[in-house]
């Protein structure tokens, strides 16, 4: 008798040791699917993050708006990194194939869109394109007006025999910075190398007119119009160089560039990150909890 309740007692124990073991592997799956579902979670968020701060960056119109957006999607993406080390750990540890097959190929589309990353930041940040506008809008359209006024002073002394002509050539040379002007707007949003070499032979063209057209204003003034006129001079001087730091900045074409590659092809490798991400997290969701079984 004492010999059965023993071996009830072992039965007993032993069946008590399996479901106690039983349920701490079910509570350790429980609490791995959790943590996985969190880390694929804020594995998403930070993708998101770090692509918002990087267009943020291409978009911006300042230097400090660029820096600040580039530095905050390279911290998302070594949050991005980070968690996709730990979250595969997780998987490989629970066995789940069909979530590391996406995880995988994840990693993959995300190594091709870092770097492009790291080709479209340093060009956000230059923002010569942007500099380039704010030359044309600032102190070239300043050195364009000086000119204007200067040469409209000078005009008015002319004598009344040459007033007509003076008048002409006058109008032709602040045209001739006109177009010039009008030239740096496409200059500035052009991306083909062609076509800015061609622009640039209009404008110094352009260039070579008001120049001639002030040395035959002089050479019909009086003398008493030479200050007007070397100030004119000095307005057109600086003019050139103001438009010729512009020329080399639209050159670089970094927020042209920049944006071009942004809407291409990591617009694309976006999109198959997004959804990798998304069938994980899908994937994630069709595990049970094996206690309720």
């Amino acid at each position: 008798m004492a010999l059965t309740s023993r071996r009830v007692l072992g039965t007993l124990c032993a069946s008590a040791a399996l479901v106690a073991t039983t349920a701490c592997n079910a509570q350790m799956v429980l609490t791995k699917q959790v943590e996985a579902r969190r880390v694929a979670s804020d594995l998403q968020v930070q993708f998101t993050r770090a692509a918002d701060a990087a267009n943020r960056s291409v978009m911006s119109d300042t230097d400090d708006d660029a820096k600040a957006a580039a530095r905050e999607a390279e911290q998302a993406t070594q949050a991005v990194l980070s968690d996709v080390s730990q979250l595969e750990s997780i998987l490989k540890s629970m066995g789940y194939s069909e979530e590391l097959g996406f995880l995988d190929t994840f990693k993959g589309r995300f190594a091709e869109y870092q770097k492009l990353d790291a080709e479209i930041l340093p060009l956000a940040i230059e923002n010569t394109n942007v500099k380039a506008q704010r030359l044309s809008f600032g102190p070239a359209r300043e050195a364009a007006n000086a000119f204007r006024t200067a040469l409209e002073a000078a005009v008015k002394m002319a004598r009344p025999a040459d007033a007509s002509r003076v008048d002409a050539l006058a109008a032709r040379a602040v045209i001739s910075i006109l177009e010039i002007e009008v030239l740096q707007a496409p200059h500035i949003a052009e991306a083909e190398d062609a076509a800015m070499t061609r622009m640039e032979v209009q404008m110094t063209a352009s260039e070579a007119a008001a120049r001639k057209g002030l040395e035959q204003i002089k050479s019909l003034l009086p003398p008493d119009a030479g200050p007007q006129l070397t100030a004119a001079v000095a307005a057109l001087d600086r003019f050139k160089t103001i438009n010729t730091d512009l020329i080399k900045l639209s050159r670089q074409n970094s927020d042209v560039r920049s944006l071009a590659l942004t809407l291409g092809r990591k617009r694309v490798l976006t999109a198959q990150c997004d959804d990798q991400l998304r069938g994980l997290q899908e994937a994630l969701t069709k595990h049970t909890n094996p206690a309720t079984r």
